[in-house]
């Protein structure tokens, strides 16, 4: 008799679960707003970001001269700079006040001047400067206009120091020219492009991000919708934390499974993105990911009172990850503090993870940190939504008794 009261039990909290993932697909693709979160910000925002960034450099940056020196020197130097691909000159001004208004314009994002012994320096054997003045409201701006003025500058230091040492063979004038031969290759981002490096760190925070709005969203509407305000309805099938946790879970699950090989493979294949990590060790690695970012959701979600909530919550918290993750700004920067706050957020591994992944070929090995770190959030935050949802029904059944012996005490007045 116990022993098949045992197995009803089983089989009713399997009937249980099933029930509670079937309503909570339905809820999901009923609610307009979290079919937002859900479906249309993965499927748009990629896209979005892609397009915006799909130019990887800044070329072309408008820029003004401002040449005291007039001489043959000078105006090669100006050429050169003109030629390459970052810089284009659009004015040529008389001095600096002049420069200066037009950069206050808008017209234009740096200044090169070249002072009036330029020539007259070089010929005398004394070392001359040209100076760069650059508008640092873009960072974008000031790299074109370095790399421009650095790449021009040591091109014409070459053939001056060719033309004074008198070489009699090819061999003799490579010597001089470079002493030591430099190469600059760009590792895992062969453009050095400002999309290689942002958009995988942004798509992995988008999942994570998108997951607390929706399931907050969701939770707001479930206690608008109690009676009590409780996040567990009343209703006999959400009589147990295990079968709520992994119903609920079990579907944000299989609707994030979907959404991430769009995200995280077809968007980056469409914008020619790095991707050579292997499938194998991506998919692995997602799946602690997933888990974390969902049961770190339902857990924050015990917060959420109204439907709008979320959003004031949640939104603003996008930009501060980004930033304490280590990839948009250098980890070894990050206060202590901050660093230990991020070990809060499974963006923080997941971010760095796959990025070592996906864009520089490692291997699952090679992340076991971030791997190790992900699966233990992920139970870690599975303890605490069994914990939140437990002390829900609790609360959802000390309410209910509390109404019964309300309307039992009503009833038996005269």
């Amino acid at each position: 008799m116990s022993e098949n009261t045992f197995f009803n039990k089983i089989k009713q909290g399997i009937n249980d679960l099933f029930y509670i993932w079937l309503q909570e697909f339905r809820n999901t693709f009923r609610d307009q707003g979290v079919l937002i979160f859900f479906i249309v910000v993965p499927l748009a925002y990629p896209l979005l970001y892609g397009f915006i960034y799909t130019e990887e450099v800044v070329r072309e940056v408008p820029a003004v001269v401002v040449d005291m020196s007039r001489s043959s020197l000078s105006r090669e130097y100006i050429r050169k700079i003109d030629a390459t691909a970052d810089i284009q000159i659009v004015a040529y001004c008389t001095d600096m006040e002049e420069a200066k208004e037009i950069l206050k314009e808008r017209e234009a994002y740096g200044i090169i001047y070249i002072p009036a012994e330029f020539s007259k320096d070089i010929a005398r054997g004394i070392q001359a400067h040209v100076n760069i003045y650059c508008d640092m409201s873009g960072l974008l701006y000031y790299k074109s206009m370095l790399l421009a003025n650095t790449a021009v500058s040591l091109d014409m230091n070459r053939d001056i120091k060719i033309a004074r040492a008198g070489n009699t063979t090819d061999r003799q004038d490579e010597i001089t020219g470079y002493p030591i031969e430099y190469e600059d290759i760009a590792l895992y981002n062969p453009t050095n492009g400002f999309a290689a490096f942002l958009i995988p760190a942004v798509l992995i925070l988008m999942l994570q991000q998108t997951l607390l709005l929706g399931i907050g969203l969701s939770a707001g509407t479930a206690r608008e919708n109690n009676r009590f305000k409780d996040l567990v309805p009343i209703n006999r099938h959400y009589n147990g934390t295990l079968r709520i946790v992994f119903g609920k879970g079990l579907c944000y699950y299989m609707i994030y499974s979907v959404i991430s090989v769009y995200v995280l493979c077809i968007v980056p294949h469409i914008f020619k993105l790095n991707q050579i990590g292997m499938p194998r060790d991506l998919i692995l690695f997602l799946l602690p990911y997933l888990a974390s970012c969902i049961f770190f959701a339902m857990t924050v979600s015990i917060f959420i009172r109204n439907r709008e909530t979320c959003m004031l919550i949640f939104v603003f918290t996008s930009v501060p990850l980004l930033f304490i993750s280590g990839i948009s700004w250098p980890g070894a920067a990050i206060p202590k503090f901050w660093e230990l706050i991020s070990y809060l957020f499974p963006s923080t591994f997941g971010i760095n993870g796959f990025v070592r992944i996906n864009n520089m070929g490692a291997t699952l090995s090679e992340v076991e940190m971030e791997y190790k770190a992900l699966w233990i959030q992920a139970g870690f935050y599975f303890i605490t939504t069994c914990l939140v949802y437990r002390w829900q029904i609790i609360r959802s059944r000390k309410h209910i008794i509390d109404r019964y012996q309300e309307l039992k005490t009503n009833s038996s007045k005269p």
